[in-house]
């Protein structure tokens, strides 16, 4: 079977993208299921596309300030987007929420990640949100993109315990350990094996 093609989307330093590199090349892309056939980000000078370029992966650049409005914007990422022919988009600290157009064509087979187990602490202070409410365990999510924020179905959890001497950041590296070991398996499952979403459930055969 050949392996499905991945576009990963980035914001910032590329960490999940840099795991989803290592395994690939580890594994080989026909055992591992997939290739990366594109980065895209959301801007420039960011060490996610470094990471890319280290690679030799193609990159893009879909900025919202060069378009006139968000949904342009969207439209540009989708069309950018499906210029790589992706089986699957994986959002791997993509910090924009995508809209209508992107849905439209990658709806059902964008993977994001999320540092809590949703539906608990959703948006983007996950980690923060649930120390401050005194949560004894939180984790991280690997779910699909809909057209809420961090509503998709969840795909895979990962629980990790929280420390008394816990802060944010301490929390989060833990969290991140646990957030790329299960994206690299999700992933890889879903390419290998496929998937079907019935309601809110997703289902790897």
């Amino acid at each position: 079977m050949a392996a499905k093609r991945l576009v990963v989307l980035v914001s910032g330093s590329g960490t999940n993208l840099q795991a989803l590199i290592d395994a690939i090349g580890s594994a080989g892309p026909e055992a591992y299921g997939a290739e990366i056939v594109a980065v895209g980000a959301d801007r420039t000078g960011i060490a996610g596309l470094d990471r890319a370029a280290r690679a030799g992966l193609p990159t893009f650049v879909c900025q919202v300030r060069d378009h006139d409005s968000r949904a342009q914007w969207d439209k540009a990422l989708a069309e950018a987007t499906a210029a790589y022919e992706p089986d699957l988009v994986v959002s791997a600290g993509f910090m924009r929420i995508v809209g209508k157009e992107f849905l439209a064509r990658f709806g059902g087979r964008t993977v994001n990640t999320h540092p809590a187990l949703l539906p608990s602490f959703p948006g983007a202070h996950g980690v923060r949100d649930a120390l401050a409410y005194g949560a004894k365990v939180t984790g991280c999510t690997v779910h699909f993109v809909d057209d809420g924020v961090d509503t998709g179905p969840v795909i895979a959890q990962g629980a990790v315990e929280i420390r008394d001497e816990d802060d944010e950041d301490a929390l989060h590296e833990r969290i991140k350990e646990v957030e790329r070991e299960l994206l690299v398996k999700v992933v890889s499952r879903l390419a290998r094996d496929g998937f079907s979403i019935e309601g809110r459930k997703v289902v790897i055969p």
